[in-house]
């Protein structure tokens, strides 16, 4: 009975080290997923294939998957379909107040003024206020979404005063051109391809409505396992923003190539770009939780969220 026991017990301990090890071995990062959109300096990045460059040596190989939006793009992440990825300031404030396994790595500049809300030019809507008892095409979750409902505000029309008609920017594009909405909010490159079609009269845009920054999102438990690749990623992003500020002329060309859009739009899109990576300060922290605080009392979240909690903190060593 002892040596059968004895047998047990080892082949128990045999079993706990084999396990341990397949664990450590799927625990070791082969592909690295990003989650981008048609503009910015993730899409600069691709382009100069600086992230790859800084994983190869670790045998990381790095794969891009495109989203239309950034809502989708969190879902994905909150899911584990992607590892990291890009939005506006909007789609983690739904995506955490939905419950979504998300962190904050890094943060970027706003949209500025490639993020507008605009009408035909023939439009008789004059400003902002004029939106009162209009529709309005705009992405639900988004940071054009968060235009809207600032930009309202500042003009003093609630925003139970107008009619949000929530589409993707491929489906908004199509209402604008056939007048289906009265008003669009959307990004770079949408804007300007908006821009380049029909020399919209723009309304306001987020740099004259409201400061806030875009951000670099990553899956909660992505970011706990693999610090190390977050912060690599970070270092590459920055170094791409470097050659995005030194070759201005040469950034259009980039984003044209990897998304295909027209080359005027980008163009366009490239020169009111800021490029740029840094950390999540409390600053910045605060004003994220402004809007999450503006969204909640709208009732366009569920529930109060705290910005903070979905901060993550690199490693010190």
């Amino acid at each position: 009975m002892l040596a059968l026991t004895r047998r047990i017990f080892a082949t128990g301990l045999l079993a706990a080290g084999l396990f341990a090890a397949s664990s450590a071995v799927a625990a070791e990062l082969t592909e690295f997923r990003i989650g981008y959109q048609k503009t910015g300096l993730p899409v600069i990045a691709q382009q100069q294939k600086i992230i790859e460059k800084a994983l190869e040596p670790k045998g990381i190989s790095v794969s891009w998957v495109e989203f239309t939006a950034g809502p989708p793009l969190v879902e994905a992440l909150n899911v584990g379909s992607i590892d990291v990825g890009w939005t506006g300031d909007a789609p983690p404030i739904f995506g955490q107040a939905a419950g979504s396994a998300i962190v904050y790595v890094a943060a970027l500049p706003s949209q500025g003024t490639g993020e507008a809300i605009f009408v035909k030019p023939d439009s008789p809507i004059r400003s902002v206020a004029d939106l009162k008892g209009r529709k309005i095409g705009v992405a639900k979750g988004t940071s054009s979404h968060n235009l809207v409902v600032a930009a309202l505000e500042k003009a003093g029309i609630g925003f139970n005063e107008v009619t949000p008609v929530y589409l993707s920017p491929a489906d908004a594009a199509a209402a604008f051109a056939s007048d289906k909405v009265d008003a669009w909010a959307v990004w770079d490159p949408f804007f300007a391809i908006a821009e380049t079609r029909y020399k919209p009269r723009i309304l306001t845009t987020s740099a004259e409505t409201l400061k806030v920054n875009t951000y670099f999102l990553a899956n909660r438990d992505f970011a706990a396992k693999h610090p190390e690749t977050v912060s690599t990623t970070i270092a590459a992003l920055k170094e791409a923003a470097g050659w995005a500020d030194a070759n201005r002329d040469k950034v259009a060309e980039a984003l044209h190539e990897v998304t295909g859009v027209p080359l005027d739009a980008q163009t366009l899109a490239a020169g009111r770009a800021s490029f740029g990576i840094g950390p999540v300060t409390p600053e910045i922290v605060a004003s994220q939780q402004q809007t999450a605080d503006r969204f909640f009392k709208l009732g366009l979240i569920p529930k109060a969220i705290t910005i903070s909690d979905a901060v993550w903190t690199a490693p010190s060593n």
